[in-house]
């Protein structure tokens, strides 16, 4: 799991997980669990995650079942409004996918690291991000570092949040998951109100 800021450079990386793992799962405990030391969003800030994700403070995840399709005009505007604010969404997040696309490009082992053993495969997906960035920083006009598809996903991937310990866990999770969509329609509502006058 990683957090990849707009300049295409790695803020924060988890390694060492089984493949099989799925990212909330990880993200749930490197949030947690202090040992990660994971860099919470500031105040009024939020890290912007696809739909594989639930709200929760400081993670804002697209509307669900929501597709991009803004010239449609036949629907209310309420699905505009989200459609509206899935593909801004989309758009802004598009740069995680560029950034992994120039860092497998660059780093063609990270396609064959299986054949390694879990602890080397950890150090070689760190050492890869650490040079992605020094590269980054001191190269930046490198080709392999230009926009090469600014494509929107489709934001339809399945949630799998983990497991909660607790029925408490698990309605606090509901709570700030509701938070988070109230945030979530506010501006929404705002960038559609704005896209009025």
């Amino acid at each position: 799991m990683a957090v990849v800021d707009f300049e295409m450079k790695f803020t924060y990386l988890v390694a060492g997980w089984e493949g099989s793992c799925h990212d909330a799962r990880v993200l749930n405990v490197a949030t947690s669990n202090p040992a990660f030391m994971f860099p919470h969003a500031p105040e009024g800030k939020y890290y912007l995650v696809d739909a594989g994700y639930k709200n929760k403070p400081g993670f804002l995840a697209p509307f669900r079942g929501q597709n991009y399709h803004l010239h449609d005009r036949s629907r209310e505007d309420g699905d505009r409004r989200k459609e509206m604010f899935n593909y801004r969404h989309a758009s802004l997040r598009n740069v995680i996918e560029r950034t992994f696309g120039v860092w497998k490009t660059r780093f063609r082992i990270l396609r064959g690291i299986p054949r390694y053993p879990l602890e080397k495969q950890r150090n070689i997906v760190i050492a890869c991000a650490v040079l992605h960035n020094f590269i980054k920083l001191f190269s930046s006009e490198e080709a392999v570092f230009n926009p090469e598809d600014d494509a929107v996903d489709d934001g339809n991937a399945q949630d799998d949040v983990g497991e909660a310990s607790t029925q408490q866990q698990q309605q606090q999770q509901r709570e700030e998951s509701n938070d988070m969509g109230h945030i979530r329609d506010h501006i929404a509502n705002a960038m559609w109100n704005d896209r009025l006058d």
